[in-house]
C-alpha cells in the first residue's frame, strides 16, 4: 500500500472513531437533555453524573445475545443493518475536512446516489423480518424518506446554482453564507432533513403506539446497535451537512461546532412536539413545499 493511501486509511479511520465516539454521547446528550425538560435528571447513576452510561449502554448491546428469528429472511435480516453503517462510514468519507487528501469533484452527487440507499436499508429490515408491524413500519418510513429526498434534491438546486459546482470542498473554499439568501429554503430543507432521518415528530416508522417499534422492531444485539448507530449518525451527519451548504467555514471546527449544536434541534423537537399526522406529512411535502421549492426556483433561475 502507497504512502498516500496509507495516510488517507489512516484519517478516514479517526473520522469513523471520532463518529463512533460522537454517536454515544449524543445519545446520552439527549437523555440528559429530555431528562432536564421533562423536570428530571436522566441517566445519573453509571460513573461521574452518567457519563459512563453510553460505554455501558454499548457493551450491553455487543455482548447480548442474538437468536434467529423464526420465518425471517435471515440474509437481508442482518445485511440491512451492515449496509445502514457502511453508508454512514461512506459519507463520512465525502465530507470536505479542510485537511483532506482526496478532493471530490463531484461529492454531491456522489453523495445523493449513496445517500439515497438508506431507503432500502429501512424496507429490507421491516420486510426481511416476517412482521406485519415492521413492514409496516418499513412502508411508512420508505415513502416518508422517499418523498423528502425529492425535496431535498430540488432544494440543493439552489445553493449549487449559484455556486456552479457540485463539489462539497467548493462550498467550504468559498464561504458563502447562502441563509441570509434563502433564509425560507434553508428552513424547509432543515425540515424536510428532520423527515428524511425519521426522526421526532417525524417518527412514523417507530411509532411506538401504532407499530411497537416500527422497522427495528425485531433486532436486538449488534444488529440493532448497528440501525442505531446509522440513525444517529446520520443526524450529525445531515446537521453538519447543512451547515456546510448554508452556513459555510473553511475551518473544520466551527463546521462540526455549527453541527452539533444544529443537531441538538432534533432532541428540542422529539421534547416538544407531539407526533404529526402521516397523511399531513406526506400532504406537507408532495402540496405545499414543493410548489412552493418549485415557484422559487422559477423565479430564482429567471
Amino acid at each position: 500500500i502507497s504512502g498516500f493511501s496509507f495516510t488517507l486509511l489512516v484519517g478516514y479511520l479517526f473520522v469513523w472513531l471520532g463518529l463512533l465516539v460522537s454517536v454515544m454521547f449524543f445519545t446520552m446528550l439527549e437523555r440528559k437533555v429530555m431528562g432536564y425538560i421533562q423536570f428530571r435528571k436522566g441517566p445519573n447513576k453509571i460513573g461521574f453524573l452518567g457519563i459512563l452510561t453510553p460505554i455501558s449502554d454499548t457493551m450491553k448491546l455487543f455482548f447480548k445475545s442474538s437468536g434467529k428469528v423464526v420465518f425471517s429472511n435471515y440474509y437481508f435480516f442482518w445485511l440491512s443493518p451492515l449496509i445502514s453503517v457502511f453508508i454512514l462510514f461512506f459519507v463520512w468519507c465525502l465530507f470536505p475536512f479542510s485537511s483532506s487528501l482526496n478532493y471530490v469533484s463531484y461529492g454531491f452527487l456522489i453523495f445523493m446516489a449513496i445517500n439515497g440507499l438508506n431507503v432500502y436499508c429501512v424496507l429490507w429490515s421491516g420486510w426481511s423480518s416476517n412482521s406485519k408491524y415492521s413492514l409496516l413500519g418499513s412502508i411508512r418510513g420508505s415513502a416518508q424518506i422517499i418523498s423528502y429526498e425529492v425535496l431535498f434534491v430540488f432544494l440543493s438546486l439552489l445553493p449549487i446554482s449559484f455556486q456552479f459546482s457540485v463539489s462539497l470542498f467548493d462550498f467550504v473554499y468559498d464561504g458563502f453564507i447562502y441563509l441570509f439568501l434563502f433564509p425560507v429554503f434553508s428552513l424547509i430543507w432543515f425540515v424536510s432533513l428532520v423527515a428524511e432521518t425519521n426522526r421526532s415528530p417525524f417518527d412514523f416508522s417507530e411509532g411506538e403506539s401504532e407499530l411497537v417499534s416500527g422497522f427495528n422492531t425485531e433486532y436486538g444485539s449488534l444488529e440493532f446497535a448497528c440501525l442505531f448507530l446509522g440513525e444517529y449518525g446520520q443526524v450529525i451527519f445531515v446537521s453538519c451537512f447543512w451547515v456546510l451548504m448554508y452556513i459555510s467555514f473553511y475551518f473544520d471546527f466551527l463546521i462540526i461546532f455549527l453541527g452539533v449544536f444544529f443537531s441538538l434541534s432534533f432532541i428540542f423537537f422529539r421534547s416538544s412536539f407531539p407526533r404529526f399526522r402521516y397523511d399531513l406529512l406526506m400532504n406537507f411535502s408532495w402540496f405545499y413545499c414543493l410548489l412552493y421549492v418549485f415557484f422559487g426556483l422559477s423565479f430564482v433561475f429567471l
